[in-house]
């Protein structure tokens, strides 16, 4: 009888081990699956994520489809291409020379659409009482902007076009919020930076904009997903780009309605984004030969600038 108790005994653990043991397979891929439905984006300060995200419409569509929207914001393109790079965000906006940087960097990525040109909101600043008075005043100034940024390609543009070699100025590499401490300090001669910064400096720091990108970059969004996520969530990408769309026309159509949204979100002066605001029009683009080619001209100068160690084609980060 003790033999027989034994024996059955053994057989109970034995079956409780082995439904624990499918206990624990049944809920692994639960969790993964879990998350898996988790979108995670990165965005800048006053970039058509932001109002998307304001806007709430984004989680509104993924959510019958089970999918969680997780929102990630960063100063400037350049950290949330490495966030990108390390697998932190899986969709991302920045602006048009960060993505040339990634690429250089081996960054696995693919563009999913563009922007419209926004260059009225980019440009270079300086001091009102300064004696830069036109480009060509640059020379032998130390200069702040972002490495790798949009703002690091309108500055080796603007230098261009004065006639200026990019190793005839100092550059003061600092994003954005430094850069505004730096240059209400008298540390450095000129920023270069994009909006809402580049309207706050203008109307809060006794900023004169020296010359916005008309004529030397289209400073264009561009939003990019990791390879992984391109290839396996296209359906959500495209639900993506087309919500951005609709918040970019509803933030063309209602001014008031953003900046009152923005203000407070950013923590910026409202009159300083009123201004960002009206001096842009939000829009998507589908990529193309014309885009392609801008994108193309960015990474052959940074290039023979030797600001890139590779040579890169455009066209394989482009969907």
């Amino acid at each position: 009888m003790r033999k027989s108790l034994l024996l059955f005994a053994s057989f109970l653990l034995l079956l409780v081990a082995v439904l624990s043991a499918c206990g624990n397979d049944n809920e692994e891929p639960s969790a993964n699956t879990d998350e898996e439905k988790v979108v995670r984006i990165g965005y800048q300060k006053n970039c058509p994520f932001v109002i998307l995200k304001g806007l709430g419409t984004l989680e509104e569509n993924l959510e019958p489809l089970g999918y969680k929207v997780e929102w990630h914001e960063f100063q400037a393109g350049p950290a949330l291409v490495e966030a990108l790079n390390a697998g932190s965000i899986d969709v991302g906006r920045t602006g048009n020379t960060p993505v040339i940087f990634a690429q250089a960097a081996d960054t696995p990525f693919k563009t999913l659409a563009a922007g419209k040109p926004k260059y009225k909101g980019s440009g270079i600043l300086v001091p009102k009482d300064s004696d830069i008075k036109s480009l060509k005043d640059l020379k032998n100034k130390k200069i702040s902007f972002a490495k790798g940024s949009s703002s690091h390609y309108l500055i080796v543009k603007a230098l261009e076009e004065a006639g200026i070699d990019y190793s005839d100025i100092t550059p003061a590499f600092l994003q954005p919020g430094d850069a505004r401490v730096a240059f209400e300090q008298g540390n450095v001669d000129a920023m270069v930076v994009w909006d809402p910064f580049t309207a706050s400096t203008e109307l809060h720091s006794d900023g004169v904009l020296l010359t916005d990108g008309e004529g030397l970059t289209t400073d264009r969004d561009f939003f990019i997903a990791t390879e992984d996520f391109a290839k396996n969530h296209e359906e959500i990408g495209k639900i993506i780009i087309e919500e951005l769309a609709k918040s970019s026309d509803w933030a063309n159509e209602n001014h008031d309605e953003l900046v009152a949204m923005l203000a407070p979100l950013l923590n910026i002066e409202e009159d300083s984004i009123r201004l960002a605001v009206e001096r842009r029009y939000y829009g998507i683009d589908e990529i193309n030969e014309e885009i392609i080619q801008e994108q193309q001209n960015i990474a052959n100068l940074f290039y023979e600038l030797e600001i890139i160690p590779t040579k890169i084609d455009v066209n394989e980060v482009m969907k």
